[in-house]
């Protein structure tokens, strides 16, 4: 069975906005809790942590809008998959846990990896016509707008 395109541009439109889901709110809560989120990043033991909140940030926030909106989605996709392929090697070593964690961490571990599969199906896929991608492609330099 193959989607309708108006099932096809849904699917794109929802997937964005519940992988988006994700990102933002992290992302204001970064912002808002600051100091919180550096004292996370240093328990890591990751180097220059300020410096890394401040990525997170651009990441979780930044490139999350842009993904909801539409905008250069394959590239904000791949480059939002690269930075959650590399935080469960940072934040949940289940194999390097107390055994009451190794569950709970394990699962975030491949919750994450999980995220950035969904990012790369989008890198691949792109936004659909319901997106700023979507609606530029539509609108050649003449002005003149394409059907969808």
């Amino acid at each position: 069975m193959t989607p309708s395109t108006q099932a096809t541009n849904l699917f794109s439109l929802v997937s964005r906005a519940l992988i988006a889901l994700l990102f933002i709110p992290y992302g204001f809560g970064m912002i808002t809790g600051f100091d919180g989120t550096v004292r996370y990043i240093t328990s890591a033991h990751v180097p220059l942590p300020e410096l890394a909140a401040v990525i997170g940030i651009v990441v979780e926030l930044g490139l999350g809008i842009l993904l909801l909106v539409g905008y250069q989605t394959r590239w904000v996709a791949l480059a939002m998959a690269l930075f959650v392929v590399v935080l469960p090697f940072i934040f949940h070593q289940y194999w390097n846990v107390p055994a009451a964690q190794v569950m709970a961490q394990k699962i975030n571990f491949y919750k994450d990896l999980a995220i950035a599969g969904g990012l790369l199906s989008i890198a691949t896929w792109g936004a659909g016509a319901w997106s700023i991608d979507g609606m530029r492609e539509r609108v050649p330099a003449g002005g003149a707008i394409r059907a969808a």
